[in-house]
């Protein structure tokens, strides 16, 4: 078996064809696959469908086997060799609809966007400033003085599993740092653990951050050291528009995991 490794932002992922990949489920390969220990020290798993006339189906899987739309799993995988080629790509990803384009940042995403997307109350308390959004999975946005000073392993547990949301939130601090720019750092559910980038965290922190600050374009200052940028635009209800996330991706190489690693999978 061939285990592809790419990453985006500092996270890395692997990708798996569907088709050479028929043996276990996506929740088993994500499972023994991902974790640090036993596995490659995976942010996610994903397995993906032959490109067809250019429309791209993907699944991905986060480390404890939850199912799940992961952005920049999906960006990354653009540079998998066998992703469609062009500058831009229609995809199904965890069953959302996005668009994926090679640009000048490196690969962007179009989140998805229509009915049941956008921002919305927050739904408990937080002791400063915060926003919330559903994205394809939910997102908590909240705004500090400053993020290296935020402890997060102490502040995120508490508020991911939250009794407000029925599976919890993803947890993200936000730095304003200059008008459009701010830094951000993510406690990822399903992770269970602070990632380097979380994408669609920064995507609903950008939303968040333009109806509170005005600029419809953000440059994120990320956990890995690099820079994400995000542009939307934003109605007065909170749904957002042309929701774009772009960043640098990078293909890492291939691995052939160990045959005694797959054969827990068949047990």
């Amino acid at each position: 078996m061939e285990l592809h490794l790419a990453s985006a932002s500092g996270n890395v992922f692997g990708y798996l064809w569907a088709d050479e990949a028929k043996d276990c489920s996506g929740e088993d390969y994500a499972k023994i696959l991902c974790p640090r220990g036993h596995g490659f020290g995976l942010d996610g798993l994903f397995l993906m469908q032959k490109p067809e006339s250019g429309f791209w189906q993907l699944e991905h899987w986060d480390t404890d086997g939850s199912k799940s739309f992961c952005s920049n799993g999906s960006r990354a995988a653009m540079a998998i060799p066998g992703a469609p080629e062009g500058p831009l790509v229609e995809a199904l990803s965890s069953g959302e609809r996005i668009l994926l384009r090679r640009d000048e940042c490196g690969v962007g995403i179009r989140m998805p966007e229509g009915r049941g997307f956008g921002l919305r109350p927050v739904p408990m308390a937080t002791e400063g400033p915060a926003g919330f959004g559903w994205i394809g999975n939910p997102q908590l946005v909240l705004r500090v003085p400053s993020v290296a000073a935020v402890d997060l392993p102490v502040l995120a547990p508490p508020l991911r599993h939250h009794a407000a949301l029925v599976g919890g939130t993803n947890v993200n601090v936000v730095e304003v740092v200059a008008p459009g720019e701010a830094r951000i750092r993510s406690w990822e559910r399903g992770v269970e653990g602070e990632t380097l980038c979380c994408g669609t965290g920064s995507a609903v922190a950008a939303a968040w951050l333009t109806r509170t600050e005005g600029p419809g374009t953000w440059r994120l200052h990320t956990a890995g050291g690099e820079v994400v940028t995000v542009s939307l635009t934003l109605d007065a209800e909170g749904a957002w528009h042309d929701l774009w996330l772009s960043g640098p991706v990078r293909r890492l190489g291939i691995i052939h995991p160990e045959p005694s690693l797959l054969l827990r999978m068949q047990h």
